[in-house]
């Protein structure tokens, strides 16, 4: 019994700590969260425009689309904790180019003048700030990987705690990240600021993830690996960067025969599109539309993100229990639609009370809706619904952010009463599903 004992101590004490993990999570939330109050105004300064913060704004999601798969299978062949590395070290190298376009003249490469594009030129600081994103997008797997590597560790017991904890960080980067570039952002320093906290809070996971992290033995994962937060709208990963069992065996046309499919994975793509029509919109209008400074971007963004929090965390769980699903994710989309309408206003205090009902639209209809996704696909065809819909979303991301920098040129702040309508579109699809009949609850 004795010897029994100290065998479960030794195994205790050899299972690899998740610190490491919750520091690269909150790390690339953070990291994301923190460039986006001030992001619109260094492409303003720099030269660009509405449409050029759409490319580049999408310009992470596209490079990810090669990277993210080719980080998975190297995972999955080489072991975790070097990819993981790798994937960090990327990282931390977008943030030294980024850092490296503050340096640089403002040399004209191009200049830009259309009915469509609207005018703008390209400088040489925009063009290396787009080859920080690229290079970020092309090593972003750091978070779903870390991800794999926590299932590797985890025992069954622990698992739903945690994930938990990894949900926990990301809603801290998220909430932490705005608040941090309005900070740092208002010294005399500027951008650059913030900039660099990124860059040093990346060196430190880094070393962190080298001295912190053992190897793991991979292992298939055959399910989603944690809870949808009410953030993950605004997360850069879009694709799993490991593999998942099914997801290569099961064709298109046998995932869209499955009941409500169809519909869903509609939905899916509507709603990631109508969310990015906002993402590109707001920052732009904040600044061109209402004079907002950095400090008040990123005040605006974290008080989002905190009130999404909110609603994904108490107010769910109590709903959730009393209302169908169809009904949280029709009233979701509803709050959600006139949120984003509500934006058209310039009073302050309108725009802050539209920020509460995007926080209750995507709280109340993002989360349920994953988990009715989640339940849609079975056991068998679990992983191979999952892809799909994360590919789906990521096709949306990439073409609702730049054409919704076009659309910007052309229809100003009217561009949020057509993301509100997109949303609409999607609601009104959510209100005819119906619940399978071997997903029914026993009478």
């Amino acid at each position: 019994m004795r010897i029994e004992m100290e065998e479960n101590q030794n195994t205790l004490t050899k299972q690899p700590s998740i610190a490491p993990l919750l520091a690269v999570n909150f790390v690339g939330t953070l990291g994301f969260s923190i460039v986006t109050p001030f992001l619109v105004v260094l492409v303003s300064q720099w030269g660009g425009n509405a449409v050029v913060y759409g490319i580049l704004a999408a310009t992470y999601s596209f490079f990810q689309l090669f990277g993210a798969p080719v980080l998975g299978k190297m995972s999955d062949r080489t072991g975790r904790r070097r990819v993981l590395l790798l994937s960090q070290l990327g990282t931390l190298a977008s943030w030294g180019i980024f850092l490296l376009a503050f340096a640089l003249p403002g040399t004209i490469l191009l200049n830009v003048q259309s009915k469509w594009l609207g005018d703008f030129v390209v400088t040489l600081p925009l063009l290396v700030l787009f080859a920080a994103r690229a290079a970020d997008g092309l090593t972003g797997g750091n978070v779903s990987v870390s991800n794999a590597y926590l299932a590797d560790i985890t025992s069954e017991q622990d698992r739903a705690k945690n994930f938990g904890r990894m949900a926990v960080s990301s809603n801290l980067g998220f909430v932490l990240g705005p608040a941090l570039a309005g900070l740092l952002g208002a010294t005399v320093l500027g951008p650059v600021l913030p900039v660099s906290a990124a860059f040093a809070i990346s060196a430190a996971a880094l070393v962190l993830m080298r001295f912190g992290l053992s190897e793991t033995t991979p292992r298939a994962i055959t399910e989603p690996l944690e809870n949808p937060t009410a953030c993950d709208l605004y997360g850069q990963e879009h694709r799993s960067a490991y593999e998942i069992q099914h997801r290569q065996a099961n064709g298109f046309w046998v995932i869209l025969k499955l009941p409500n499919m169809t519909a869903l994975l509609a939905i899916n793509f509507l709603v990631m599109l109508g969310f990015s029509f906002f993402y590109v919109a707001f920052p732009v209008h904040a600044v061109q539309g209402l004079g907002w400074t950095v400090p008040q971007i990123g005040t605006y963004f974290a008080v989002l993100s905190l009130a999404m929090i909110v609603v994904q965390g108490p107010i769910l769980s109590r709903v959730s229990d009393r209302f169908e699903d169809r009904q949280l994710m029709g009233v979701g989309g509803l709050a959600l639609a006139v949120g984003f309408a509500m934006l058209l206003s310039g009073s302050v205090v309108v725009i802050y009370f539209s920020a509460m009902l995007v926080a209750l639209g995507n709280g109340l209809m993002w989360p349920t809706f994953m988990a009715v996704l989640s339940q849609a696909g079975g056991d068998e065809l679990q992983g191979a619904v999952q892809g799909f819909a994360q590919s789906a979303g990521a096709i949306a991301s990439i073409v609702g952010l730049v054409a919704g920098g076009v659309l910007y040129v052309s229809f100003g702040a009217w561009l949020f009463p057509i993301a509100a309508m997109v949303i609409i579109a999607s609601a009104a699809l959510a209100s005819t599903y119906q619940v399978p009949p071997q997903n029914l609850p026993a009478t």
